[in-house]
């Protein structure tokens, strides 16, 4: 029956949907109303409202009203007219069939570790809490299980139970089938005499750890080199590609066991019979260092030139010569077949230029260089053509003494010089500065003898005495011992103040002029005295003079208390 203008199968229609049916075990979308403190209210649609309790969201500060959930009905008939939901549930079905088919096909999933609770951990699966006791954490007892929160891990499930919304998972399962996968690959992978390549995971002193990929290799420190090796990083590097034989299988340990010293005589008896001493090769720069270069004579095939073999002259970065890609040319110093390296020198393919060292800088001839490094005793000159000379310390003046050379000369400064030996064994070609003038003090012997006084300003001041300068470029030295004002020095005297010396003692070998402040004046003294002697001179010295004017300052002080008294 049909009644005028209206459709009895859209009447239907229209009243389902107004007036729907919600029943228990429902999933239903809900629209956030309200946010309470405990709860969340929830429009069902239908003129219906449900509620939820607010811990059952994992993120309640993220809720926001207008939000629509998909959630559960426990009870469509709940206290004050409310529906009432949960999330927990409504996740627990949402994600029962990704639960239900890892479960029964033994799938290995991830998660989230959220929280400890007694007994293990809870880890989200899917959406849903799941209980990993402790014993299935790991194989091995577990002593802080709180370092794996918030950590995603690896887990088998190994017990689900819909009806109790129960879901046991157990990460000890999933180690334990790729501990059992690992097994299988080095049983059916591996086999005795095979060469494998790996990088250098782990060196220790007992061996080291290669990784070979799915699983890992071994090589015992003995099974390193042919001769005794008492450190593994003697050997090998982290990080470097290693090929080693496979020896054995450690089942137990899951790990295969490699020989390094097996492949030596192989492959280095055909490098070292291809490459002998002497051997001119052509090579590129694969790496620099700071003590050297690694240059590639072949694949799989690479040398080594220290910095000392890169040029005849000295330089301090291998950078300076050569640059990372550069074809390069060297000699065959050495091949080490047990260590498995080849010593290349790159300066023997240029001729040396010590070989005619002693034509072009004969002993005694003059010579321009650039002082180019110091040492604790001297400076490093460059004489051009990769030949470099030493000036030491003593041989800068004849007369100045310098405690290092850097008082006197500075990098870049360039030096008229004379050749005093050259050693061509040793490669020391010994250079003076001072030997281009005459020795000046068998003059100033001459001139300043023990009887010689002076006046001389005072270059620099210390508690052991002062260095005056008696000439310019001529120094001389006071002890503390010889200065006139007694007390502390360095409070006493002062630089630039002009004091009267008398000359104690010339040592030309050591650079050094002895002079006296007490000596001067003491001679001035016995010259004061002169004037008021007569019939010759007076048996009196300073003692007897001192002793008198202390005789006297006590006799004046005694006569003052006198008078006061």
């Amino acid at each position: 029956m049909e009644a005028k203008g209206v459709n009895i199968e859209n009447l239907e229609e229209l009243i389902n949907k107004t007036f729907k049916t919600i029943k228990e075990g429902d999933l239903i979308k809900g629209k956030i109303l309200k946010i309470g403190e405990r709860e969340v209210y929830f429009d069902l649609g239908a003129k219906a409202e449900g509620v939820c309790p607010k811990d059952e969201f994992k993120n309640p500060e993220e809720l926001k009203p207008g939000d629509e959930i998909t959630l559960y009905v426990e009870d469509p008939d709940g206290p004050d007219g409310f529906v009432i939901l949960s999330k927990h549930k409504a996740d627990f079905e949402l994600a029962w069939d990704k639960i239900s088919d890892a479960y029964e096909n033994s799938k290995t999933i991830t998660g989230k570790v959220l929280r400890r609770v007694k007994g293990g951990l809870i880890v989200d699966v899917f959406g849903v809490d799941a209980f990993m006791p402790g014993s299935q954490i790991d194989v091995k007892p577990v002593r802080n299980m709180n370092l794996l929160i918030g950590k995603t891990i690896h887990f088998k499930l190994v017990k689900v139970n819909k009806e109790r919304k129960n879901i046991v998972v157990s990460r000890r399962a999933y180690i334990e089938e790729e501990l059992d996968k690992k097994r299988k690959i080095i049983e059916e992978k591996f086999e005795e005499g095979q060469i494998v390549e790996g990088e250098a995971k782990y060196v220790s002193n007992t061996g080291v750890t290669i990784d070979l990929g799915e699983v890992e290799g071994f090589i015992p420190v003995s099974e390193l080199s042919t001769r005794r090796v008492k450190n593994a990083r003697e050997i090998i590097k982290v990080g470097e590609r290693i090929k080693a034989k496979v020896i054995d299988k450690d089942l137990e340990r899951l790990r295969v066991i490699l020989s390094l010293k097996d492949l030596i005589p192989e492959k280095w008896e055909q490098i070292a019979n291809k490459y002998p001493i002497g051997t001119r090769i052509k090579g590129v720069v694969k790496k620099i260092l700071p003590y050297g270069v690694l240059i590639e004579i072949e694949k799989d095939v690479v040398g080594f030139c220290h910095i000392s073999e890169l040029t005849w002259r000295k330089i301090k970065d291998p950078k300076e010569v050569v640059r990372e890609g550069e074809t390069v040319e060297a000699l065959v110093l050495d091949v080490d077949k047990e260590k498995m390296r080849i010593a290349l020198g790159v300066k023997q393919t240029q001729p040396d230029p010590w070989t005619y060292v002693e034509d072009k800088f004969p002993r005694g001839s003059v010579v321009k260089g650039t002082v180019i490094g110091f040492d604790n005793f001297g400076a490093i000159i460059d004489l051009g053509d990769g030949i470099e000379g030493y000036l030491h310390t003593s041989d800068i003046s004849w007369t100045r003494k310098f405690s290092k050379p850097e008082e006197a000369l500075r990098i870049g400064q360039k030096l008229r010089l004379k050749v005093m030996n050259v050693d061509k064994r040793a490669r020391l070609i010994t250079l003076s500065l001072k030997h281009l003038r005459p020795d000046p003090w068998k003059e100033i012997m001459k001139k300043l003898t023990p009887e010689t006084t002076l006046k001389a300003p005072i270059l620099r001041v210390t508690e052991k005495g002062v260095t005056v300068e008696v000439d310019k470029g001529l120094e001389g030295f006071v002890p503390a011992s010889h200065l006139a004002k007694k007390g502390n020095v360095t409070e006493n005297y002062k630089e630039g103040e002009e004091i009267n010396l008398k000359v104690l003692k010339v040592e030309p070998q050591r650079k050094r002029i002895l002079l006296s402040e007490r000596e001067y004046e003491r001679i001035m003294q016995k010259k004061e005295i002169a004037k008021y002697t007569e019939g010759g001179p007076a048996r009196i010295n300073l003692g007897e003079l001192l002793k008198a004017e202390l005789e006297k300052i006590s006799n004046i002080e005694e006569e003052e208390e006198e008078k006061k008294q």
